[in-house]
């Protein structure tokens, strides 16, 4: 047999000859089991098709699944490194019945795929199995030819499985390999058992019962399989090494280490480069899958893991980042099988990279300052609780690392002193948010954390997960429970909801439990790092400490993941098009729409509208996939990435990166990249469209265009075309020439209004010339026209004035035009040879008074005027004639 990968592949189409669905490994992060903090076993995915809450297609599954122990009971990480087969990250073969087959095919199955298949030697395999479990017995009697002293009957739990106090269980069968007489080590159930010359290969759970009480068990109806092999340990055996660390995946892995760190893994150096390698894996497949290191959960977990590498790389002496070097074998070796570490390379670097870093930094600072303060200190000495909390606190020196520095020289650390001073420093900032309002009501969320933590967001993964309620908050107070028509703030361990931030809005949904469901309508992130899902319940009572399913409105997800992403495309596009002074100045993303404001001192020519529009859907016709890294903040913005207006960072970002430059400077590279914590398309092709509907001024220097994309974008489009339609219909023409039907008719309405103009004005003054003569009066020696039009508008009174002194030669005209509001304005006009007498601006101001108005102005030759009483426009005539006496 070769190699790890070539084993793989012949366990499951062993599986798949013999009617079985291969199915793919589910995320190290469970979404349907929020009691685990990593997917540890085959049928963790498989849990709910076991108790009968999920329905498949298929009776018969295969896996090779990636699995996790490092965290709470399920914890091999301090043994890494030292034993021959303890892993943080391995790989979990199974084989699963859901009330299809049951003991005799499983058995049967098995044997056949290790003697056969994998070819080895009958006589160097014995099993185990439950000692009241005959059946078990007699069938590998039967089909596999043991004696009774190779079916070794063990009365513990060790051969008996139960998925919880209640639920599902029954007795296992174990099938264990002898590696030979010159390995210490006896049968499983004997003194030696414990010694590694009988190593357990393989595990065969036949479930069988249902556990109703702790002492009421009954048969299921429908008996299922589930089973579970080391792929690391069958390999070993396969490939004639008892050493899972000599098997041909970590060999490659040591070696890459070997190469970069000038080291040979002999002596002590064995153990570091062995760390390295496990972590390495465990590391690279939990960021793959959504987690990033944290202070908190599943996030430190993986930061203690890649930290203990780190430690290791620099106990072999390594002066420079080392992890991410050692990633391209990674790949080489498991990429084929697990294609996500190739779609999640360069996050995966780049964490790795960014996380060494900063521990190297913390690690030469953190040992410095622990060496003052122990210098005095000999073995049995024990650190002070405050000064281990500085470190922690001030110096980003957590406290693991501390206990483990100070290990290797006896001395240990006050532990009950560093939890007091977390709790001072704790009641301190909770303090320090005394007052009043909404500020007050947030205090709240500090007692939340410090109870049960921050959520774990598993919404860049997936839209569905179970969790646990950990809080309730209603009217502002912990409660409960909460009941059917209340309103409420509910708290999870972990959840895919997104809390409203960076202008993206917040999820809605629906957290349903075994009798009640809760309508999310927002999720907040409150306090640090808590999520707050609000909420309706519409159905049966809520408590905390309910298991539930959380289910975000996918649908909505969908079109706020594309709107986000438009955002970007826009963002850039902007810049290429307006230039690199374009920068956000706040925006909203939500399920309809996108609004992104942004300064720019002009408004924007619909040709430069048109050309943004087009540059941004050039990239979503790309279907570039979107990528994610996690960079400090500085490097990322050195390296051209965008902050967001009024977004916060801390000393890591994840940096979102889109689509390919095609001309400019960025030619070839990323189009779009900027720092960002939202939800984002996997690809730009799942933008579909982008149309700008609006740009306008929102404040002195800032715009803000509004945009749709998607179905909402089609829709839009759908509409304009069918109002275009029904207004050549109207027209009587073709939408293809209503532009210029419409041109047309607006020309001709534009002719009718300038001869309207033109006859209202001859009307005014009487007609023709001579009969405006005609009416001409003489006031004080002076040819004057006085009167009140209508159907003249104001901006015509003035050109109807210049007409009327044209016809006098030599005189004073005054109109007073009414309009529909009944308000009156008043227009007065002195020819030149008048001016140095008479004043049309004091004319005016007659008329305006007698108006109901105060004021007016112009020139010596012609002035305008108003007031609000259109009625008395006769005695305006007659205070200017008034005037002119």
């Amino acid at each position: 047999m070769s190699g790890v990968n070539e084993i793989r592949s012949i366990f499951l189409d062993y599986f798949k000859k013999n009617g079985h669905e291969i199915v793919p490994s589910s995320p190290l992060v469970p979404r349907n089991d929020p009691t685990l903090m990593f997917t540890n076993a085959g049928m963790v995915q498989f849990k709910n098709v076991f108790t009968g809450l999920e329905q498949r297609s298929y009776s018969r599954a295969t896996t090779s699944q990636k699995c996790v122990r490092a965290g709470g009971k399920h914890n091999d990480l301090d043994n890494v490194g030292y034993t021959a087969r303890h892993h943080t990250f391995f790989e979990m073969l199974g084989n699963f019945s859901f009330g299809d087959y049951f003991k005799e095919e499983a058995i049967s199955l098995a044997w056949n795929l290790i003697t056969k298949e994998f070819g080895l030697a009958k006589d160097k395999l014995l099993v185990t199995v439950y000692h009241t479990d005959d059946d078990a017995a007699n069938f590998w009697k039967k089909i596999a030819g043991l004696s009774d002293d190779r079916i070794i009957r063990i009365a513990t739990s060790d051969n008996f499985w139960a998925m919880g106090d209640i639920g599902p269980c029954g007795p296992c069968s174990e099938i264990f390999y002898d590696h030979g007489e010159d390995i210490w080590g006896g049968p499983p159930g004997s003194a030696e058992e414990d010694g590694d010359r009988f190593i357990e290969i393989w595990n065969l759970v036949f479930m069988q019962f249902e556990q109703l009480t702790k002492e009421e068990r009954v048969e299921l109806p429908r008996p299922s399989i589930d089973t579970g092999m080391g792929l690391e340990r069958i390999a070993a055996v396969l490939q004639g090494v008892h050493d899972n660390y000599d098997i041909d995946l970590f060999k490659a892995l040591i070696r890459a280490s070997e190469e970069a760190t000038g080291v040979k893994a002999e002596g002590k150096a064995r153990a570091s480069h062995r760390v390295i390698a496990d972590h390495l894996r465990a590391s690279s497949f939990l960021i793959a899958d959504g987690v990033l290191p944290s202070n908190e959960g599943r996030g430190y977990v993986l930061r203690r893991i890649m930290r203990r590498a780190m430690r290791h790389a620099e106990l072999l002496g390594a002066r420079e980042p080392l992890m991410w070097r050692l990633l391209p074998a990674l790949i080489r070796e498991m990429g084929q099988a697990y294609p996500e570490l190739i779609r999640a390379e360069a996050l995966i670097s780049e964490t790795l990279k960014l996380e060494e870093t900063r521990f190297r930094k913390t690690l030469e600072r953190g040992l410095g300052l622990l060496g003052e303060a122990t210098e005095n200190l000999g073995e049995g000495g024990r650190l002070d609780g405050e000064t281990a909390f500085k470190l922690y606190d001030t110096y980003g020196f957590p406290l693991d690392l501390t206990q483990d520095a100070l290990r290797q020289r006896g001395i240990g650390v006050d532990v009950e002193g560093f939890n007091a001073a977390m709790e001072r420093q704790k009641a301190e900032a909770r303090a320090n948010w005394a007052g009043s309002g909404e500020a007050a009501t947030e205090t709240v969320w500090f007692s939340v954390h410090d109870k049960v933590g921050a959520t774990e967001f598993l919404g860049y993964e997936t839209e569905e997960a179970e969790g646990i309620i950990t809080a309730l908050v209603r009217d502002g107070a912990v409660v409960d429970s909460v009941g059917e028509g209340e309103t409420v703030a509910v708290v999870v361990n972990q959840t895919p909801f997104y809390g409203e931030s960076g202008g993206q809005v917040g999820d809605a949904g629906t957290i349903s439990g075994e009798d009640f469901i809760i309508e999310i309508s927002d999720t907040q992130k409150k306090g640090d790092g808590v999520f707050v899902h609000i909420g309706r319940v519409t159905k049966g009572e809520a408590k905390t400490g309910a298991v539930v399913e959380l289910a975000v409105n996918s649908a909505r997800r969908t079109r706020i993941r594309s709107n986000h992403s438009a955002t970007h495309l826009l963002h850039e596009a902007l810049r290429e098009m307006l230039g690199t002074h374009v920068a956000q100045k706040g925006s909203l993303v939500a399920p309809d729409r996108l609004r992104f404001d942004f300064s720019h001192p002009k408004p924007i020519l619909a040709e430069e509208l048109k050309q943004i529009e087009d540059i941004a859907n050039a990239i979503v016709l790309q279907n570039a996939p979107v990528t994610t890294r996690l960079m400090a903040v500085d490097d990322a913005i050195a390296e051209g990435a965008m902050a967001l207006f009024g977004e916060k960072y801390g000393d890591e970002v994840r940096v979102v990166s889109m689509g390919t430059a095609t001309q400019g400077a960025k030619a070839g590279k990323s189009y779009s990249t900027e720092l960002c914590g939202g939800t984002h398309v996997r690809r730009t092709g799942d933008i579909g469209l982008i149309r700008v509907v609006s740009e306008g001024a929102v404040a002195a220097g800032v715009r803000r265009i509004e945009a749709l994309t998607g179905e909402a974008a089609r829709r839009y489009l759908e509409e304009q075309d069918e109002r275009v339609k029904a207004l050549a219909a109207t027209l009587k023409t073709t939408p293809a020439e209503a532009l210029d039907r419409v041109t047309s008719l607006l020309e001709e309405r534009r002719k009718l209004e300038r001869e309207l103009t033109e006859a209202r004005k001859k009307l005014a003054l009487g007609g023709d010339g001579a009969q405006a003569a005609a009416e001409n009066e003489t006031v004080n020696g002076v040819n004057f026209i006085g009167k009140v039009v209508s159907g003249v508008s104001p901006r015509d009174l003035k050109p109807l004035a210049d007409e009327g002194k044209k016809q006098l030669g030599s005189g004073v005209v005054a109109f007073i035009g009414v309009g529909e509001d009944g308000k009156a304005s008043a227009v007065v006009g002195v020819t030149d040879d008048l001016t140095a007498r008479i004043s049309a601006v004091d004319l005016v101001r007659a008329a305006s008074a007698a108006l109901g108005g105060s004021g007016g102005g112009g020139r010596p030759d012609m002035a305008q005027a108003g007031g609000p009483e259109g009625a008395k426009a006769s005695e305006a005539i007659a205070a200017v004639r008034a005037a002119l006496q």
